[in-house]
């Protein structure tokens, strides 16, 4: 049988009865039964194979009834639109020939679509607000970038401000504009700031790229991308060589920064866990923090295991990812009629969905590296013809396992994830007919090829779909906390979008050779990272008073706890997310220009905090650029530094931390504190009411944490408290770890 799918639909409006008040618009794929409807089957056929679809109220509906089939479609899909209740969709899935149904997404004209997941819209809110970041002016140390990309257009652009100056290397002068005001390479020995990697182009385009239509990969995540603040000026130093990243190189770079007068640092690199008088990105952001520069940083890709964070400094804003509500679904079917669904950005025209045999390279493999179809381990000639299934990893990258598959003559590849990044899945640009499934999914291909004489499938590429209600979702490889360096410092502070993001690439990745705006979709919290580098230059730009702290406290205490169908963020899972896994949670740029109350860490807590830390005083001073004496300092404990979560180790003594709060919401206003105390702990604020008459003015309260007799012996508890007054809700997550109790 013949299966088709769901690319877009057009939803018209109607005009409903009071009665039909619970219906809605559905989308319904359908198979086409060879054996009842031909491909030349006329409409009338087709429209009566979806009519059988239908409840009988519906098929048997008089004339004002039927409107509830609102299209049946001819020549997109095999399927129709209707008015449907979700009860009337279980009744339908059970139905031979049925595919799938969704409640209508509403397509439209937009972006990389992260500015409008993140509610960003033109002319109104925080882009307007915010001038949409004009006058701010980012770096991103990265490598390199892609001038004439036209993401990167000075078209109506400002000059920058009086106060950059920074510069261009001498042969790259002609190449810098009124976006690109700075381009220096690190080394300085090195060639040029030209990106031949795409990564820094990729980065920098998300954080502050122009408005650029007809944006797509293989027509995929079609629409006009942008980034997030497309009126910021960019910075770029060119850190990375085609080796990696040298410590020096990127300490040098963030030293040129701070002089040049950038006003947000975005670093989508990183390193292991280190202490931080030995970490060069944690050394260097301190002095950006202590010049009033936002250092944000990617929280690095070792997810989803814990303790595996980089940039991990409470001066740092730490960024993990997650995912977008848009798929770039494709499908396998198998010889069994089975379906599985996955995601490739790869969409040819005129790509041939038929049946080919299947091909299991870990059979009678003689390279350890053939089951991960690593370059140059194929050298089976059963492959010519067939679809190869292969794993993810082996140090190899998707698309060179793709590239391997063609070269050894296979037709297409399935790739299947390692078991432990559960419902992630990558949309790559491949060379050939892929897509990425979850492990799960694997194993049951595996298993109809290993009791299946002769083993066939068909891949089919449906594009790009819109309204995934379980966005957005901790992508797997995203790093998880507890943090090591400061275990006291809850890590990551905030999640953004990562997975599948499409922006600027310095070549085509789909065949264009001749194409100037050329992009391609990648995933990482390096691309989450550039996200809330072009959030926090948005609330430069609409509070230019605000320290980096008083930003990055805005973006945290403001962030979103559920996902869009309202039920609490989930990992790759599916299941509740860990706070070591979102932190405060997933990033909300509007509310977080209008916060309330923020916690303003102040820079001289950082000398007691470190040496709280029991860094020595050649070590606090490596940081602090002077000589200390811890002690003759008043040590505080992690805890005890005025950041806007908690992150506590809870044996049988309870502890209290003070916290200051700053009003930047309405003069006069009053909080009620609402606490969710974490299992088996106590917690208990003082005051529980704050009175502010007047802006800017700061309040204490007190924090205390004890154990139940009751509670948990051992394990990991969270909760929040919420400050929240008649226009805003302040919220500060909790996270305890309990040690085990004496005696048990």
């Amino acid at each position: 049988m013949k299966i088709f799918f769901v690319i877009f639909a057009i939803i018209g409006c109607f005009s409903w009865p009071s009665m039909q008040s619970d219906l809605e618009t559905y989308i319904v794929q359908v198979e086409s039964p060879e054996s009842q409807i031909s491909t030349q089957s006329s409409r009338t056929d087709l429209e009566r194979w979806y009519k059988s679809f239908l409840p009988n109220t519906i098929a048997t509906a008089s004339p004002e009834e039927k409107a509830r089939l609102i299209y049946s479609y001819h020549n997109v899909i095999i399927g129709f639109a209707a008015r449907l209740s979700a009860k009337q969709v279980k009744e339908m899935e059970k139905k031979p020939g049925f595919k799938s149904a969704w409640s209508q997404r509403i397509l439209s004209l937009h972006t990389t679509h992260t500015p409008s997941f993140l509610g960003l819209q033109q002319n109104v809110g925080l882009w307007k607000d915010a001038n949409y970041g004009k006058g701010v002016i980012i770096g991103v140390l990265d490598t390199g970038i892609t001038p004439d990309h036209p993401s990167f257009s000075d078209e109506g652009m400002p000059p920058p401000p009086a106060k950059w100056k920074g510069k261009c290397e001498s042969n790259f002068t002609a190449k810098c504009n009124k976006k690109i005001i700075g381009a220096r390479v690190f080394p300085t020995s090195s060639d040029s700031p030209i990106d031949e990697n795409g990564h820094g182009t990729h980065t920098a385009s998300t954080a502050a790229g122009r408005f650029v239509k007809g944006a797509n990969v293989y027509g995929n995540a079609n629409g006009t991308a942008v980034g997030i603040a497309p009126l910021a000026h960019v910075a770029i130093y060119k850190v990375c060589q085609p080796f990696g990243c040298a410590d020096s190189d990127i300490l040098a770079a963030m030293d040129a920064a701070i002089d040049d007068g950038v006003d947000i640092l975005s670093l989508s690199l990183g390193g292991g866990s280190k202490a931080f008088y030995n970490d060069p990105i944690a050394l260097g952001a301190f002095s950006a923090a202590k010049r009033g520069i936002l250092v944000s940083c990617s929280a690095s890709n070792n997810g989803p295991y814990d303790s595996t964070l980089s940039n991990e400094a409470p001066w740092i804003l730490t960024v993990g990812a997650s995912t977008l509500d848009r798929k770039l679904k494709a499908t396998v079917k198998l010889g069994n009629q089975k379906v599985f669904e996955g995601e490739s950005t790869f969409h040819p025209k005129g790509h041939n969905s038929a049946f080919y045999p299947l091909f299991d390279p870990s059979l009678n493999a003689t390279d350890f590296d053939s089951p991960y179809c690593g370059t140059g381990t194929l050298n089976d000639p059963e492959i010519k013809g067939k679809i190869v299934l292969c794993m993810e990893g082996g140090g190899y990258s998707r698309i060179e396992k793709g590239q391997a598959v063609k070269d050894a003559g296979g037709v297409g590849m399935i790739l299947y994830t390692i078991a432990d990044y559960g419902a992630t899945k990558f949309a790559d640009a491949h060379v050939l007919p892929a897509l990425y499934i979850s492990y799960k999914d694997g194993m049951e291909i595996l298993d109809y090829m290993n009791t299946t004489s002769k083993p066939i499938a068909r891949i089919a590429f449906q594009g790009t779909i819109i309204g995934d209600k379980d966005a957005p979702v901790v992508a797997a490889f995203s790093s998880r906390g507890p943090n090591l360096a400061s275990p006291g410092i809850l890590k990551p502070d905030i999640i953004g979008p990562g997975a599948n993001i499409l922006a600027a690439w310095p070549t085509s990745v789909d065949n264009k050779p001749n194409a100037k705006s050329t992009f391609n979709i990648i995933s990482g919290t390096s691309m989450s990272c550039p996200h809330l580098s072009g959030v926090a230059a948005l609330l430069k730009s609409t509070h230019p008073t605000w320290s980096p702290a008083a930003i990055k406290s805005a973006i945290m205490t403001t962030a979103n706890t559920v996902n869009l169908a309202n039920d609490p963020i989930l990992d790759e899972r599916l299941l509740p997310a860990s706070i070591f896994a979102v932190g405060a949670g997933h990033v909300n740029p509007s509310r977080a220009n209008d916060p309330g109350l923020v916690y303003d860490t102040q820079f001289k807590d950082y000398l007691p905090y470190l040496c709280g830390l029991n860094y020595t005083n050649r070590q606090v001073g490596n940081l602090l650029q002077h000589k200390v004496d811890c002690k003759e300092v008043k040590r505080i404990p992690e805890g005890q530094l005025n950041y806007p979560s908690f992150s506590i180790t809870l044996e049988e003594t309870s502890q209290m931390y003070t916290r200051t709060v700053t009003n930047v919401g309405e003069a006069k206003s009053s909080y009620i504190v609402e606490i969710a105390s974490p299992p088996g702990v106590s917690v208990t604020v003082k005051p529980s009411t704050l009175k502010f008459s007047k802006l800017n003015q700061k309040l204490k309260y007190q924090v205390s944490f004890a154990r139940k007799d009751n509670g948990t012996s051992s394990g990991i508890a969270q909760g929040f408290l919420i400050w929240t007054s008649m226009k805003y809700s302040v919220r500060s997550p909790i996270a305890v770890v309990l040690q085990p109790k004496i005696g048990f």
